[in-house]
C-alpha cells in the first residue's frame, strides 16, 4: 500500500508527544512490511523542508496553525497525482478535513488519540476556550462520523461513540524498549518521577504541590521533574528541597531516571492513552493517576498502580504517593505486576493491527463487516 498520513507534529519536532511516537513507531514498520509512507507535517525552527526517517519520507510545510491550509495546498499540487491508497488524517484537536478535499479514490481513516475536551480550558483562553469546548470540536469532529476511525483506548472509543462514530477500532500503544527482565534496585530514598511536558493540561504543578506534603512525612523523598515546557520557570519557583528538573533526556537516561525511582505520577487532566505509564512500568515502576479518560486504560488500579478517585484533590494525591513510598510489600507488588504488565505492549503487534484496518479500509471489507479490535 501507499500510505499518506497529515499529522501537525512529527517524532523530530520539540514538542513531540505520544501521539507522534505512535504514529512513528507505526508508520517505519509499515515500511519494513513493503509499503511506502509519506508523512506531511508542520515545519519548526531548524528542520529540514524533507527528510527521510526511518524509511518515512517527512515533508514540512506551514507552522503550528498554518499547516492545516498547507495540508490542501500540497494534496491538490502534489500528493493527489501520486496515487495513495489511503490518507490517515491524524487529528490532534484541529482536523485535517481530508473528507473534504481528498477526491482522488483515496479511502480515509481518522486517528485520534484523545478528545480535547478539558484541554480547551488548560490551553486556550476565552473566548476560544468555551467556543472549543461546546462548539468547535463536536462540529469538526461530525465530518469524520462515516469514517473508520483508529484510537487507543476504550475511553476514547467510547467517547467517539458517543458523538456519532460508526466504526471506531482500538490499536494499543507499544514500547520503544524491551521490558527490563526483572524489577531493578531501586535508589535508596524514597523517589518520585514526573515523566512528560511541562504544560497546563498535564498539571505537573499538582506533582509538585503533592510532593510539599508528601515531604511533611517522608523528609528524605526526593522527586525528579523529566522532560521541559513553558512552565518550567513557574514551577522551579514553587519546588521545595529535594525536587530535581532534568529537562529533555536521551532515551537511555529516561529508561535509566525510570528504572531507578519507586513510583511515577502522571496528573494529567485528560490522556489518550499515557504511553509514559507504560515505559515505567516495563522498568519496573507503577503509575499513579488521576481516574480520567485514557489513564484509567492504562493503569489496573491496586495492580499495577493507583488511580485516584478525585480528580484534582492534591491532598488525596498525595495520599496515594505516601501509600505507595511507605508500603514496601505494596509497592514490590505492585512493581512486579506492572513489569509483567508491560510484556503485553509491543509495537509490532500495534502496527500489524493497524495495518490490518489500513488494507481492509482501502478494499472496503472494514464496512461489511463488524470489526473488533481488543486490546492485546
Amino acid at each position: 500500500m501507499r500510505i499518506l498520513i497529515f499529522n501537525w507534529r512529527d517524532v523530530k519536532n520539540p514538542e513531540a508527544g505520544g501521539a507522534e511516537v505512535f504514529t512513528h513507531e507505526n508508520a517505519k514498520r509499515w515500511v519494513r512490511m513493503g509499503h511506502e509512507v509519506t508523512l506531511f507535517t508542520s515545519e519548526f525552527n531548524g528542520c529540514k523542508k524533507e527528510e527521510i526517517i526511518d524509511g518515512v519520507k517527512v515533508v514540512r510545510a506551514g507552522g503550528r496553525y498554518f499547516v492545516y491550509m498547507k495540508a490542501r495546498e500540497y494534496y491538490r499540487k502534489y500528493f493527489s497525482k501520486e496515487k495513495f491508497d489511503i490518507v490517515i488524517d491524524e487529528i490532534n484537536t484541529v482536523p485535517f478535513f481530508t473528507p473534504k478535499f481528498v477526491s482522488n479514490g483515496e479511502k480515509v481513516v481518522a486517528l485520534i488519540h484523545q478528545l480535547a475536551r478539558e484541554y480547551w480550558f488548560y490551553e486556550t483562553s476565552f473566548p476560544i476556550n468555551i467556543m472549543g469546548y461546546y462548539f468547535f470540536e463536536n462540529r469538526w469532529l461530525k465530518n469524520y462520523n462515516e469514517i473508520p476511525t483508529v484510537t487507543v483506548s476504550e475511553s476514547t472509543k467510547m467517547d467517539l461513540i458517543n458523538l456519532g462514530f460508526k466504526k471506531v477500532f482500538i490499536v494499543p500503544e507499544g514500547i520503544s524498549f524491551n521490558p527490563l527482565k526483572k524489577v531493578p534496585d531501586k535508589e535508596k530514598e524514597p523517589t518520585v518521577i514526573y515523566l512528560g511536558r511541562l504544560k497546563r493540561a498535564k498539571r505537573p504543578d499538582f506533582v509538585i504541590k503533592a510532593f510539599k506534603i508528601v515531604k511533611e512525612k517522608i523528609s528524605n523523598a526526593k522527586l525528579w521533574v523529566v522532560g521541559d515546557g513553558y512552565l518550567r520557570k513557574d514551577l522551579e519557583k514553587i519546588a521545595p528541597d529535594g525536587v530535581k528538573f532534568f529537562g529533555h533526556v536521551s532515551e537511555e537516561e529516561k529508561i535509566d531516571l525510570l528504572s531507578k525511582a519507586w513510583v511515577m505520577v502522571n496528573p494529567s487532566i485528560r490522556e489518550g492513552w499515557g504511553i509514559n505509564v507504560i515505559e515505567a512500568n516495563a522498568c519496573g515502576t507503577p503509575a499513579i493517576a488521576y481516574d480520567i479518560p485514557g489513564l484509567r486504560d492504562s493503569i489496573i488500579n491496586e495492580k499495577t498502580g493507583l488511580l485516584v478517585k478525585e480528580n484534582g484533590n492534591v491532598e488525596k494525591l498525595a495520599e496515594a504517593i505516601i501509600r505507595v513510598l511507605e508500603n514496601e510489600t505494596l509497592r514490590k507488588t505492585l512493581s512486579v505486576n506492572a513489569l509483567e504488565y508491560s510484556r503485553s505492549f509491543s509495537w509490532d503487534k500495534a502496527a500489524q493491527e493497524f495495518k490490518k484496518i489500513l488494507k481492509e479500509t482501502a478494499t472496503n471489507e472494514v464496512f461489511k463487516t463488524e470489526m473488533t479490535l481488543d486490546k492485546f
